[in-house]
C-alpha cells in the first residue's frame, strides 16, 4: 500500500496538482490518466522518490519493494540483459555480486566465510537460486530470444531494451509496481501477455498508458489528474469516461438549477423589498440567496484537438494496386510477394510481428524507398498524405509553427493557418514557437494539421497514436471513422484498429494475410489463427 498526505508539486508558479490525498491499496491496478502536461510521469517520480514534491509526504509501509519502469535506456548499457533484469531486485542483486565475490577471492578467510553464510542464508529465503530461471523466462515472454539474454545491452536494439527494462520492472513480483507506458514498442501479443500479467499480479499497480484497451483490461481503479487534484474512480477506464461525464453533467445541471433559483430570489427581492407586507419574505430569501453555493467547476486541463480529415479531389474506384512486392534491408527479409489493391473508401490496417516490415511498405508506397521487386501503382485520381512513425526530419528547421505550416499550404493567410494551428490546440503564443522545441505529441497534432490542410482522399499512418495522450487519440479516432476517403495505418492500439479498420493485412517473412472483416473477427476466427500460425512457423527462404 502507498499514500499520500497533503502532496503539492509545482514548478514555479504552476501547481500540477495540489493537497493531494489518496491511498492506493494492495491488489488493486491504478491507471493513471490525464491530459498531456497533467503531471502523470510526475507523480510516479514522485510515489518513487525520484523527485522531491513541493509539499507533503509519500507514505509507504516500512519493507515494501517499489520497482519502476526506468525510461534511461542507456542506464545498464555496460551489463548484460540477464544480470540488467535481476537488477530489478536491487537487494537480492547486490547479495548475489557480494557472494561471488567473496568465492572468488584468493585469500578466503574464516571471517569471509561467516559472511558467506548469512549472505546464502539471505540469498535462499529471497528464492535467489530461481533469479536466473525466473530473469530468462520474462525475457522469453517478452519477445528476448535466449541468444540475447547474456549478450550486453549496449548491443540490443532500442525495442530490445525496452522489453528488458520492463522484465526488470516485472522481476520478483515487487510490493508496488509503477509503470509509466508499458506498452511502447510492444506488439499486439505482447502487450496481450503484459495484460494476463498485470491481471494476475497480486500487488499494487499504477500505470500510465495511452492504450484503452490495455487500460480496460487491467484496471480495477482509475486515479485522475484533472483540476489540479487526483481523483479516484472505481472501475476500469470506460466506465470512468462514463461516470466521469455523468458527474460533471450532474454537476453543471445543479448549477443551473441554482442559478435559475437564485435569479427567482433576485426578482423577488427586488419587486418586494420596499413593500411593506412582503418585507419579511424578501428577507427570508435575501437569506437564502446568500446560502445558495454554486458548484465549483475549475477549467480541466483535458483539450481535445479538433481533427477533421477532407479530400478536394473526388477519388476514383481504383485507388491503389500493389504487385509482387519484395523488400530487404540490412540482409532481412521485411516483404515477400504482397500483392493487394485497395478500393475507393477501404480502411485497411497492416499488422506485423516486425514493425520495419510495415514502415519499409508505407515508405514504397509513398516513394521514398525503391522495392527490390514488383510494383506499385497509384490511381489516376489518388492523392495521398503521409504520416510517418518518425517524422524528426519534418521539423528539423528553425521556423515556427505558422512558417512550417504555410510549406504545405496553397492559401498562405496567417489566420487560415492559424486557424489550423489552434484546432491542434496550438493557439495565442504558441503558434509562434520554433517547431524544433516541440514535443512529441506536439510534432504529431503538426502532421496532422499539415494533413488537413493537404486535403488528400488517401491517408497513410504509420503508428499515428504514438506520443499521443486519450484525448488527441479519441479524437483522431473518431476522425477517421468519419473520413470517407481510403486509410492505410498501422497502429499498436487495439481499439483504435478494432474501430477504424474494415480489412487487415498482416506481413509475415512468408508472405502475407489478407482477410476483409473487423480486427476483432480476425483474432477470433479459428481458421485465420491457424493460417497465421503456419505463415509464421514456416522457414524463410
Amino acid at each position: 500500500m502507498i499514500t499520500t498526505e497533503n502532496l503539492t508539486v509545482r514548478f514555479g508558479t504552476e501547481a500540477l496538482f495540489e493537497n493531494v490525498n489518496i491511498k492506493f491499496a494492495q491488489g488493486n491496478c491504478y491507471g493513471l490518466i490525464g491530459a498531456n502536461g497533467a503531471g502523470k510521469s510526475t507523480f510516479l517520480k514522485v510515489l518513487s522518490g525520484d523527485l522531491e514534491p513541493t509539499s507533503g509526504q509519500v507514505h509507504i509501509k516500512k519493507g515494501q519493494r517499489i520497482a519502476v519502469l526506468k525510461q534511461n535506456h542507456f542506464e545498464f548499457d555496460e551489463f548484460t540483459a540477464i544480470d540488467t533484469v535481476i537488477m530489478g531486485h536491487k537487494h537480492l542483486y547486490d547479495v548475489m555480486k557480494e557472494k561471488d565475490a567473496l568465492y572468488m577471492k584468493p585469500d578466503f578467510n574464516d571471517e569471509d566465510g561467516i559472511r558467506v553464510a548469512d549472505l546464502e542464508t539471505e540469498f535462499a529465503e529471497m528464492d535467489g537460486w530461481q533469479a536466473e530461471p525466473n530473469a530468462s523466462s520474462l525475457l522469453n515472454d517478452l519477445g528476448i530470444p535466449q541468444e540475447l539474454h547474456y549478450a550486453q545491452m549496449k548491443d540490443l536494439s532500442g525495442s530490445e531494451k525496452v522489453r528488458v527494462l520492463l522484465a526488470q520492472a516485472l522481476f520478483g513480483t515487487p510490493d508496488i509496481l509503477l509503470l509509466d507506458e508499458p506498452t511502447n514498442h510492444l506488439d499486439l501479443a505482447t502487450i496481450t501477455w503484459l495484460e494476463d500479467f498485470l491481471i494476475d499480479f497480486p500487488n499494487t499497480v499504477i500505470v500510465v498508458s495511452h492504450d484503452r484497451k490495455f487500460l480496460d483490461r487491467i484496471c480495477t481503479h482509475i486515479a485522475d489528474i484533472d483540476f489540479r487534484n487526483i481523483q479516484l474512480y472505481t472501475g476500469n477506464y470506460s466506465f470512468w469516461t462514463q461516470a466521469s461525464a455523468l458527474i460533471m453533467k450532474q454537476k453543471e445541471e445543479r448549477n443551473k438549477k441554482l442559478e435559475e433559483k437564485a435569479e427567482e430570489f433576485r426578482k423577488f427581492i427586488a419587486r418586494f423589498s420596499a413593500n411593506a407586507s412582503k418585507a419579511k419574505q424578501a428577507t427570508s430569501r435575501k437569506n437564502m440567496l446568500e446560502k445558495l453555493t454554486l458548484e465549483d467547476i475549475k477549467p480541466s486541463t483535458r483539450k481535445y484537438p479538433s481533427i477533421y480529415f477532407k479530400y478536394s479531389k473526388m477519388p476514383g474506384k481504383d485507388v491503389l494496386t500493389v504487385q509482387g512486392l519484395k523488400k530487404s534491408l540490412n540482409d532481412e527479409l521485411l516483404i515477400k510477394a504482397l500483392s493487394f489493391d485497395v478500393r475507393q473508401g477501404e480502411k485497411i490496417a497492416f499488422i506485423s510481428k516486425n514493425q520495419h516490415a510495415i514502415t519499409a511498405l508505407f515508405e514504397i508506397l509513398e516513394g521514398k524507398l525503391e522495392p527490390d521487386e514488383g510494383s506499385v501503382t497509384w490511381g489516376v485520381t489518388a492523392t495521398h498524405s503521409y504520416c510517418p512513425k518518425d517524422n524528426n526530419e519534418f521539423f528539423d528547421t528553425d521556423k515556427n509553427l505558422i512558417q512550417w505550416l504555410a510549406q504545405y499550404s496553397q492559401e498562405q493567410h496567417i489566420s487560415f493557418l492559424r486557424g489550423y494551428l489552434g484546432r491542434m490546440l496550438f493557439s495565442g503564443e504558441d503558434a509562434e514557437k520554433c517547431v524544433k522545441v516541440l514535443s512529441g505529441g506536439e510534432k504529431v497534432r503538426c502532421m496532422f494539421a499539415k494533413t488537413m490542410i493537404e486535403e488528400s482522399n488517401v491517408l497513410l499512418f504509420d503508428e499515428p497514436t504514438n506520443h499521443l495522450d486519450l484525448e488527441a487519440i479519441t479524437s483522431l479516432n473518431n476522425a477517421l471513422i468519419d473520413y470517407t476517403g481510403s486509410v492505410l495505418f498501422t497502429s499498436q492500439d487495439y481499439q483504435f484498429i478494432n474501430t477504424v479498420a474494415d480489412r487487415i493485412i498482416e506481413i509475415t517473412p512468408n508472405g502475407y494475410l489478407n482477410y476483409q472483416m473487423r480486427y476483432e473477427d480476425y483474432l477470433a476466427n479459428p481458421d485465420v489463427q491457424k493460417k497465421r500460425a503456419q505463415m509464421y512457423s514456416m522457414l524463410v527462404k
